[in-house]
C-alpha cells in the first residue's frame, strides 16, 4: 500500500512539473478580421457628400450630381460609384442630404423630408429652402437646419423655430431616452428638449467640426480642428482636457458604430479601441482617398468611410487563424508561383491583380525556402496531399538551382527562360546555362544558403515521402561538400568566392568582435554543418564544425550577446564599418532560419544548452518588434517564455490585402518617436502589421511609411505569414481551430 502511494506521489509530482514548465498554447478561436471593399468615384465629374445604407443592405451616396451608388466592388477588386436610377421619379428632387431613420433611407430636399420606405407615406414639408442638415426624432419628428436656422417638423407641421446665438449649426443628433436633440455649432453645443421646446447652451468652445453620442448616450465626443473633447451628458460638463494624442488631430467626422467610436480626418480614419489606442486606416489598402468626409454604419456590421475619392467599406469577418491560412494558401498558389518559386508580383496598374507579372528576385531560393518550410510544417501537421504536392513543386525549383549552373554544388540565385536577360533584375549577374533555353543568376549569397539548409533539413526530418527525403539530404550534402571542399567559401562561375558566401575563418574573424557578421557567419556555418552531419553522418562535417568552434573561436563568436553588437571601432577597416552602420534585419532572418539546424541538430546536450542561451538572448533583443516568426522560432527551444501573445497578434493583425499601397504614419500624434539608434527603431511601440508597409521578415518592423509605387506590386504570404503560422502549428503552440 505504501509503495502504491509513493508511486502515485511520483506521478502527481511529475505531472505537476510538466504543467509548470509546459509552453503556452494559443487556442485558435475566431477573431474579427477587417478588410476593405473600395469604390472609386470620378473626381473630375462629381463631389461626394454623404453615404448611408438601409436594412436591406442598399448603399446610397449623395453627391454634387445627385444620388449615386457603389457598383461591382469586392475585396481586392475595385468598384466604382455610378448614378443611382433605381427610383426613376426622384430625379426632379433637389436632395440636399440623406440620412438613416429606423434603418431606412430618408431624404431632405429644399421643401420636404421624404422616403420611399413606409410605402412612401413619409412626406413632411418645411420652410427652409437651403436646409442641408436633418435628424429624426420620435414618431417621425425631424429637426432640420440650413446652418443659420433650426426647425422642428412633424407631418408637415412646423412645431418650433430657433437659432444658435452667434453661431452656425454644423451637426444634429437625437437622444431617444430623453427625447432631446443635440445641436453642434462651430463654437458651441446645445440641447433641445422636445417636450418643453427649450434650446439650451451647454458648452462654449472653438473650431468644432463633428460630434456624436457614445457609450449608451452617457457621453458626447466633439471633434475639432485640433483634437477631440469628451462631454458628459449627465454632468453637462467637459470631461478632462482636449485629447490630442491621436493619429491625426484635425477631425472631419465622428460616429459611434457598434460601440466603437470612429473618426474621420484629412489623413484617413481611425477608431478608438478599448485600451485607449487607435486602429488607423490610412492609404489605399483601406480607402480610395485619405480625405474622409462622412462615416456611417454599413451593411452586415461594416463601416462606410466616404472620402473625396470614393467609398471605403470596412468589413469585419469572423475567422480562425487556420481559415486565414487557407486564404493565404490560395493567394500564393493562384498568383505567386513562378517556375515553382515563391515570387512577388510587379508591374500592376493601381492594384489591379490581372495586370501584374511574377518577377525574378535575388532571393528566389530564400523566399521559396521559407515558403517550402511552411508547407513542410503544414504537411507534417495535417498530412494534406495538397501540401505535399506544394512541397514537391518547390523542391523541384530548389533542386534545379543546383543543376542549372553546371557547377558542382553551386546553386543559382534564380533561373529564367533564355533571351530575356535585359528585362531581369541585375542583368549583369545572369549567365547562360548549359541547359538550352535557360539562363541563371550568379553571385549566390549566404542568406540563400542558410535558407536552403533550413528547408532541406526540415524536409529530410518531417516529410514521410522517401523520394523527397532522399533528394533533400542529397542537396544538403551537395552544397555543404562544395563549401567544405572550397575552404569554407561558395565559389561562383568565375572561380572566385561570391560577395557574401564566405565562412572561412580568415574572413569571419577579420571582423572586430562586436561586428554582427562575425557572430552571424559563425552561427550559420555551424548550424549548416550540424545539419549536414545529422542527415549524412559524414565525419567531415562534424570535424569541420568542431574545428571552427574550438580552434577558430566560432563558439565564442556565437555566444557573444546581442547587446555587445554595434558599430565597428574607429580604427576598423572600411568593410567592417560599412557592415555595421546599423542593425541589419536580414541578419535576423538568417540567424533564426539557422537556429532550426543549430538547436535541433546540436552535436550534444552541452552545446544545445549553449545554443538555447544564445537564441533566447537574440530573441530578447528582438522582442520590441513583436515579430511573429522570431517568437515562433524561439519556441523550438522549449522555453516557456517566447511571447506567444505577440506572435498571435502578428498573425491576426496582418492585412489580407498584401498589395504594396502607399502608407503614412510618420505624421501621427499618437506615436512616440525615438532618438536615432543603432537598431533603427523609430518609435517606442511597434505598429500593427495592417497599419504599416507590407514587409518580409528581413525588413525593419519600425518602418513607418511607404512612398511611391502605390499599388504596383503584391507580396506573397508564403514566407511572410504561412511560415510562422504552420511552424507554430507544428510546434504545438498554436492549436487547430476550436469551437467557441
Amino acid at each position: 500500500m505504501n509503495k502504491l502511494l509513493f508511486l502515485s506521489f511520483l506521478y502527481v509530482f511529475a505531472f505537476s512539473r510538466c504543467k509548470v514548465f509546459a509552453q503556452s498554447v494559443y487556442n485558435d478561436k475566431p477573431f474579427l478580421q477587417d478588410y476593405s471593399i473600395k469604390y472609386y468615384s470620378d473626381t473630375t465629374k462629381l463631389k461626394t457628400i454623404q453615404a448611408y445604407s438601409d436594412r436591406n443592405g442598399v448603399i446610397q451616396i449623395l453627391s454634387s450630381k445627385g444620388l449615386q451608388h457603389p457598383s461591382d466592388g469586392q475585396f481586392l477588386y475595385q468598384g466604382s460609384i455610378e448614378p443611382d436610377h433605381s427610383y426613376r421619379f426622384m430625379k426632379d428632387k433637389k436632395i440636399s442630404a440623406i440620412g438613416s431613420y429606423q434603418d431606412q433611407l430618408v431624404y431632405l430636399t429644399d421643401k420636404v423630408v421624404f422616403s420611399n420606405a413606409w410605402a412612401g407615406k413619409l412626406f413632411s414639408s418645411h420652410t427652409l429652402p437651403h436646409a442641408h442638415l436633418f435628424k429624426g426624432g420620435k414618431d417621425f419628428t425631424f429637426m432640420i437646419s440650413d446652418g443659420k436656422s433650426l426647425q422642428l417638423i412633424k407631418d408637415s407641421k412646423n412645431l418650433w423655430n430657433g437659432t444658435l446665438q452667434d453661431d452656425e449649426v454644423i451637426a444634429i443628433r437625437f437622444q431617444e431616452n430623453t427625447d432631446q436633440f443635440w445641436v453642434l455649432g462651430k463654437k458651441s453645443l446645445y440641447t433641445f428638449n422636445v417636450n418643453s421646446s427649450k434650446l439650451t447652451k451647454l458648452l462654449d468652445g472653438a473650431n468644432f467640426t463633428a460630434f456624436d453620442l457614445i457609450q449608451n448616450n452617457q457621453n458626447i465626443i466633439i471633434g475639432t480642428t485640433d483634437g477631440y473633447i469628451k462631454f458628459s451628458v449627465s454632468s453637462k460638463k467637459q470631461t478632462g482636457e482636449i485629447q490630442k494624442k491621436l493619429p491625426v488631430t484635425s477631425i472631419t467626422a465622428v460616429e459611434e458604430i457598434n460601440n466603437k467610436t470612429w473618426f474621420g480626418s484629412n489623413e484617413g480614419a481611425f477608431s478608438l479601441r478599448s485600451d485607449g489606442k487607435f486602429d488607423y486606416y490610412n492609404g489605399e489598402r483601406w480607402l480610395p482617398g485619405n480625405r474622409v468626409l462622412h462615416i456611417s454604419e454599413g451593411p452586415k456590421n461594416s463601416v462606410l468611410l466616404l472620402t473625396s475619392a470614393g467609398l471605403g467599406q470596412i468589413a469585419f469577418k469572423e475567422m480562425t487563424l487556420e481559415e486565414k491560412a487557407m486564404y493565404y494558401e490560395e493567394q500564393v498558389r493562384s498568383r505567386h508561383i513562378r517556375n515553382g518559386f515563391n515570387a512577388s508580383v510587379r508591374g500592376m496598374d493601381h492594384g489591379k491583380l490581372s495586370t501584374g507579372f511574377m518577377e525574378d528576385s535575388d532571393n528566389d531560393g530564400l523566399w521559396t525556402s521559407m515558403y517550402l518550410g511552411g508547407e513542410i510544417f503544414r504537411y507534417s501537421v495535417t498530412k494534406d496531399p495538397v501540401a505535399l504536392q506544394n512541397c514537391r513543386e518547390s523542391l523541384d525549383a530548389m533542386e534545379r538551382l543546383y543543376s542549372i549552373t553546371g557547377l558542382p554544388g553551386f546553386p543559382a540565385r534564380s533561373f529564367e527562360r533564355a533571351g530575356n536577360i535585359d528585362q531581369l533584375s541585375d542583368s549583369d549577374r545572369w549567365q547562360h546555362s548549359p541547359e538550352k533555353e535557360w539562363d541563371w543568376k550568379s553571385t549566390t549569397s549566404s542568406d540563400e544558403i542558410i535558407g536552403h539548409i533550413f528547408a532541406f533539413g526540415a524536409m529530410a526530418e518531417l516529410v514521410d515521402d522517401v523520394n523527397l527525403k532522399k533528394r533533400a539530404v542529397a542537396l544538403i550534402d551537395t552544397v555543404m561538400s562544395h563549401i567544405v571542399k572550397n575552404d569554407m567559401y561558395l565559389i561562383d562561375f568565375d572561380g572566385k568566392p561570391t560577395m557574401w558566401g564566405k565562412w572561412n575563418s580568415e574572413y569571419v574573424n577579420a571582423f572586430p568582435l562586436n561586428v554582427g557578421d562575425r557572430k552571424l557567419n559563425s552561427s550559420n556555418i555551424v548550424a549548416m554543418l550540424q545539419t549536414a552531419y545529422h542527415f549524412t553522418k559524414k565525419e567531415k562535417y562534424k570535424t569541420k564544425a568542431f574545428e571552427l568552434m574550438t580552434k577558430y573561436g566560432y563558439l565564442e563568436n556565437m555566444m557573444r550577446t546581442m547587446d555587445f553588437i554595434g558599430k565597428a571601432p574607429e580604427d576598423a577597416d572600411e568593410h567592417s564599418k560599412h557592415m555595421s552602420d546599423g542593425w541589419n534585419h536580414s541578419d535576423d532572418e538568417m540567424y533564426f532560419l539557422g537556429y532550426w539546424g543549430l538547436y535541433r541538430y546540436a552535436f550534444n546536450d552541452t552545446l544545445k544548452a549553449k545554443y538555447k542561451e544564445s537564441i533566447i538572448d537574440h530573441w530578447k533583443a528582438e522582442r520590441a518588434e513583436k515579430e511573429g516568426a522570431w517568437n515562433i522560432f524561439t519556441a523550438l527551444t522549449g522555453t516557456k517564455e517566447f511571447d506567444l501573445k505577440e506572435a498571435v497578434w502578428y498573425l491576426q493583425e496582418h492585412p489580407l490585402d498584401l498589395i504594396d499601397w502607399g502608407i503614412r504614419n510618420s505624421h501621427r500624434k499618437d506615436i512616440e518617436m525615438t532618438d536615432d539608434n543603432f537598431r533603427k527603431q523609430t518609435i517606442k511601440e511597434v505598429l500593427p502589421p495592417d497599419e504599416r508597409p507590407i514587409q518580409r521578415h528581413n525588413a525593419n518592423m519600425f518602418n513607418l511609411d511607404r512612398n511611391g509605387g502605390n499599388g504596383e506590386s503584391e507580396h506573397s504570404a508564403g514566407d511572410i505569414w504561412l511560415l510562422p503560422y504552420w511552424m507554430g502549428r507544428y510546434l504545438k503552440v498554436i492549436s487547430a481551430p476550436v469551437k467557441k
